[in-house]
Order: C-alpha cells, then sequence, then structure tokens
C-alpha cells in the first residue's frame, strides 16, 4: 500500500499539471488546447461522424429492406424496370449538398492550419534516425531530444513516448515550428495540438499551434522512417511566461548552441 501511495505522489509531481497522451481502449481523439484541435474534434464528431453513420444506417436499411421485400418466394417475376429518373436525380444532387456541407468547413479549417500567423516564439525540429533535434534560434539554443529507454523510466513517464530532454514553450502564445529532416522522411506530429507536418530533407515545412492549457504533451514521428520509427516520441511542455523565462535563461547555458549552427539556422528562418 505504501509502494502504491508513493507511486501515486510521484506520478501527479511529474506530470505537472495536465498531461495528455494515448490511453488503453481509447476510442476518440485526446482532448484538444489548440483551437485548431478544437475544430478538428468538432469537424469529426458534428459533422463527418453524423454524415457517416446517416449514410450507412440508410444503406444497411435498404440492403434489408430490398433483401425482404424482392426475396424470390415473394417475387417469382422479378421487375423488368430499367431506369427511373427521379430516384436519379436523388442520388446525384444528395450526395453533392453532402460533399458542399463537407467540404466547406474543410476548406475553412484548412486555410486555419496553413496560414501561419506571426510567431512569439519560433522553433526548428530536425528528424533524424531516431531522435528530434530542436534549435531555437532567436535564442541561440540547439539540443537533441531522444527517447528514454524503458528500464530508465521514473514514475509516471509513459513507455515510448517520454524523452531525456523536452520542448518548453509558453502557454497562450504563438509557437511557430520549422520542421525539416537530415536524413529520411520524417513528420512532427502532437494529437493534442492538431499539428502534423512532414519532415523532408533539403525542404523547411511550417505549422503554428497556441496551447490553451499548461501540462506536458506527447506525439510521435508519424512518417515511416526505418526500423526505429516507433521510438522517436516528442514531448512538449507548455508552462506559463515566467517559468518558461526561467527554463530559457537555464537553457542558454545548457543547450548553448554552437556558432557554426547560428548562421545556419538564420538563413533557414528567413
Amino acid at each position: 500500500m505504501k509502494k502504491i501511495i508513493i507511486s501515486l505522489i510521484l506520478f501527479l509531481i511529474s506530470t505537472n499539471s495536465f498531461a495528455d497522451q494515448p490511453k488503453n481502449w481509447q476510442m476518440g481523439y485526446q482532448e484538444g488546447v489548440t483551437s485548431v484541435m478544437h475544430d478538428l474534434i468538432f469537424m469529426h464528431d458534428y459533422i463527418l461522424l453524423p454524415i457517416v453513420t446517416a449514410i450507412s444506417c440508410f444503406v444497411l436499411f435498404l440492403i434489408l429492406y430490398a433483401g425482404f421485400k424482392f426475396r424470390a418466394s415473394k417475387n417469382p417475376n422479378p421487375s423488368k424496370t430499367s431506369h427511373n429518373t427521379l430516384i436519379e436525380i436523388l442520388w446525384t444532387v444528395i450526395p453533392c449538398l453532402i460533399l458542399v456541407v463537407i467540404a466547406v468547413p474543410s476548406f475553412k479549417l484548412l486555410y486555419k492550419q496553413d496560414v501561419i500567423p506571426k510567431a512569439d516564439v519560433t522553433i526548428k525540429a530536425t528528424g533524424y534516425q531516431w531522435y528530434w533535434g530542436y534549435e531555437y534560434p532567436d535564442e541561440k539554443i540547439a539540443f537533441d531530444s531522444v527517447m528514454v529507454e524503458t528500464k530508465d523510466l521514473k514514475p509516471g513517464q509513459p513507455r515510448l513516448l517520454s524523452t531525456d530532454t523536452r520542448v518548453v514553450v509558453p502557454v497562450n502564445k504563438t509557437v511557430v515550428v520549422l520542421i525539416t529532416a537530415n536524413d529520411v522522411l520524417h513528420a512532427w506530429a502532437v494529437p493534442a495540438f492538431g499539428v502534423k507536418r512532414d519532415a523532408v530533407p533539403g525542404r523547411i515545412n511550417q505549422t503554428w499551434f497556441k496551447a490553451e492549457k499548461e501540462g506536458v504533451y506527447y506525439g510521435q514521428c508519424s512518417e515511416l522512417c526505418g526500423i526505429k520509427h516507433a521510438f522517436m516520441p516528442i514531448t512538449v511542455e507548455v508552462v506559463s511566461q515566467e517559468k518558461y523565462n526561467e527554463w530559457i535563461e537555464m537553457a542558454k547555458k545548457k543547450f548553448a548552441m554552437h556558432p557554426t549552427n547560428n548562421n545556419l539556422v538564420a538563413q533557414n528562418t528567413k
């Protein structure tokens, strides 16, 4: 009992105020903490899911109805009907209207994702086989973020998702992430933020998020990149502005960027 209580206390301490990660038997999305993810969840739960459910039920009803009404025992002489103009108009117009209903909010959401607002914090994420490297070009900070092996996990750290060094960002601030790769294709994805962008060698993609809640959020490389693809987690800690400033001061001493890298980062962020 004592061990359970100690483990619970350590878990609560290690996870700070909030942590979002996959859960056993989870059916839906992780809780969203950005406006983009809120819109994605709304799109799925209140537009796509009802439409798909209604179409599936309607098709199932038609199959059962036709199978019962037009079974061979009740219809020894099958119908010779070749066409029905009204039905053909309906099955053309209704799908078009459904596509319009889906398309309008989809385009609005895509526009919101792709238009990058002015950044409060800029981070460059570089995918390697098989870990992520991060740079804060404005602060001249650079570090690697490697998965914590199972044998080294501390209480409260999720397996295959924890890293030795977290990305730290301030709450309610716009964070722009510049994403590239050093070797093969990778993808930087954090479900709670509603972001996923491919990391392509020789090219820089952009994404952004504005986290509304402090806590620790987990993601993974989402592009098959080799034998250890499943061992490229992403850990982002969202903190208050005061704690972020403290972390920046610490990171400038611990993760000071090598002078030869400064020009490269500056060129990539122009």
